[in-house]
């Protein structure tokens, strides 16, 4: 037994931000002052609160210490391990709130949440299966290998309502239902975890902070439907998350949890990875399994649907990483207890990557059916430097945007759909009254564009034109005509694209044109982008506040300011080049946007 265990966040957000040399030097003094028999330090995944990382957290106090930088290492070990005193100074303190939290789960960011797909994220070292197995891994695959049939299995998960965290929604238990009864000589199970969403983080977080969890999952699955290989589809640029399914595969085959008779109960699977190039199109169903074969990522026509004719041409089971993180929970606890979380037809628990203009970024998982405002709020914060919130993106490229007015709706899978948005894999982007949600409806229409696999015409060349007609507005030269025409060719493009992508690509443009109507009115019939963030519809102008401190034009890169000192200085707008260096460093606020 240690005496103290230091848990450090080892996920993608944190590493960036040096966690890995806080964990050297943790071990290093630890070395040096002989304390390895007392105090273990742990790696984990994703504590969720990436806002606040570097996390370290110190137990048995279970001391919340946020925003750790090598140089505290010294005085945590000093003042809290050798002495027993909590360093006050590094406890994480809410916003706009004078008290330090003492641990994790006393943070408004966590008290709302239902943690089932993230249970273990955060709390064990992802790359050690006696962790895994010691908070009850493996403890399905053994039920259901020993006390359960193949139908059993899927029975209860069609009774627990879990759908595809993917995006679409689909039944689950439907999915490996079809997949059970389609007739083939060999049958596949294939995990998702391809996540091209910008702002998305959910699958990564998972397969880096909890990898057996997705494998224990993919056996179950394979054992339900009966198959005996798996492929993990992940992306080349997760390459920590790639790195810990390598262990935790090489571990589940050491203890002969993966491969020849498993577990010496006559069942056989085995798992192997497959890497993407990071083309968003792999993350539709049929081009991932096309990838996966070893050709372009191109979307199939379906049907017939990969449950009959997937990989290779034989019946294939994909879900997505998420998806799988729900499934050992439902069997040791029952479809009962999942089906108690959540709404009528939206059961359970959903993650979401919480990104964009608000306090708490990071994962958040709470039950089906919480309202938008709860996540805002209470859970995410609200909206930093006192702005007003404007709207959220769900979905990604292939959802919509929720206004104000929507601010108390649950969100689940029905009531999206209802206001023209996805719940989509789970990314959830904040804007405030500094977005122009016109040029939102571009980023992502440019993202999609650039993406398109080019397979079929509607995508291919809709999404082109629709961007087209995007830059004709933000550039001050659309028409209210042109309005018209992008609503008309979004219906076009989803109505004849091939692939779920396609057909959810103009959702972006639908929802704003919808909901911010009067923005692209303001773009076409008064050329003024309302939040100034279309370059070519605003400029730079000096008041007479101006003081002739100079600065302005010392801090202009294309030498566009002139004036002497003590007099009001001028700004050649032909010059200008919008970067807005000199309203930044005006003392002043001399310095506006028009």
């Amino acid at each position: 037994m240690f005496r103290n265990q230091i848990l450090i966040c080892g996920g993608t957000g944190c590493t960036s931000n040096h966690s890995r040399d806080i964990i050297a030097e943790f071990n290093k003094q630890i070395a040096e002052r002989n304390l390895a028999k007392d105090v273990q330090v742990i790696m984990t995944g994703c504590f969720g609160l990436c806002a606040v990382g570097p996390v370290v957290i110190v137990y048995p106090e279970g001391a919340f210490y946020s925003c750790v930088q090598v140089s505290d290492v010294t005085e945590i070990i000093e003042e809290h391990i050798l002495k027993g005193r909590i360093v006050t100074r590094l406890l994480h303190k809410e916003p706009d709130k004078a008290e330090v939290i003492k641990s994790l789960e006393d943070t408004n960011f966590y008290k709302m949440q239902t943690r089932v797909a993230l249970r273990n994220c955060g709390v064990i070292n992802p790359e050690n299966i006696d962790e895994y197995i010691a908070f009850d891994g493996y403890q399905a695959l053994i039920k259901v290998l020993t006390e359960m049939t193949p139908q059993e299995v899927i029975d209860v998960v069609k009774k627990s309502g879990l759908r595809g965290r993917g995006g679409a929604g689909f039944p689950t238990g439907m999915k490996w239902q079809f997949t059970h009864d389609a007739v083939g000589d060999e049958k596949y199970v294939c995990v998702n975890a391809d996540e091209g969403d910008p702002g998305a983080f959910m699958d990564r977080s998972i397969l880096e902070g909890d990898p057996h969890a997705v494998l224990e999952a993919m056996t179950i699955a394979a054992f339900a439907v009966g198959a005996h290989q798996g492929y993990i589809y992940v992306r080349a640029e997760y390459p920590i998350a790639v790195e810990r399914c390598k262990v935790a595969i090489r571990q589940a085959r050491e203890y002969n949890l993966l491969g020849k008779n498993i577990l010496g109960l006559g069942f056989d699977f085995d798992i192997d990875i497959r890497l993407g190039a990071g083309a968003f199109v792999c993350g539709e169903e049929t081009a991932l399994m096309t990838s996966i074969e070893g050709n372009r990522g191109e979307p199939r026509p379906r049907p017939p649907f990969p449950a009959v004719k997937g990989l290779f041409g034989k019946p294939t089971l994909l879900n997505n990483v998420e998806t799988y993180a729900n499934i050992c929970q439902i069997i040791l606890k029952g479809a009962d207890w999942f089906a108690s979380m959540g709404t009528e037809k939206s059961k359970g628990t959903k993650v979401f990557a919480l990104g964009g203009k608000i306090t708490n970024t990071g994962l958040v998982e709470i039950p089906m059916g919480t309202p938008l405002r709860t996540i805002i709020e209470d859970i995410g914060g609200g909206i930093p430097n006192g702005k007003k919130f404007k709207a959220a993106q769900t979905g990604g490229p292939s959802g919509g945007c929720i206004p104000a007015q929507y601010m108390d709706i649950p969100i689940d899978y029905e009531n999206l759909a209802k206001i023209g948005s996805i719940v989509g894999s789970g990314g959830l982007i904040v804007m405030d009254e500094d977005n122009c949600m016109v040029d939102i409806a571009k980023f992502f229409l440019e993202f999609t564009v650039d993406e398109s696999c080019g397979k079929c015409t509607p995508c291919r060349v809709g999404t082109r034109r629709l961007l087209e007609l995007l830059e004709k507005v933000t550039n001050g030269n659309g028409t209210l005509e042109d309005l018209d025409k992008m609503k008309e060719l979004c219906y076009y493009i989803k109505e004849n694209s091939l692939c779920g992508l396609g057909q959810t690509a103009p959702n972006p443009v639908l929802s704003t044109l919808q909901f911010f109507r009067d923005e692209y009115v303001a773009h076409v019939v008064d050329k003024k982008c309302p939040a100034g963030v279309c370059k070519n519809l605003f400029h730079f102008t000096i008041t007479d506040a101006c003081k002739g401190c100079t600065l302005c034009a010392r801090k202009c890169p294309v030498g566009a300011i002139t004036g002497t000192v003590k007099e009001k200085h001028l700004i050649d707008t032909t010059k200008c080049i919008k970067c807005g260096l000199c309203m930044e460093n005006c003392k002043f606020k001399a310095i506006i946007k028009e």
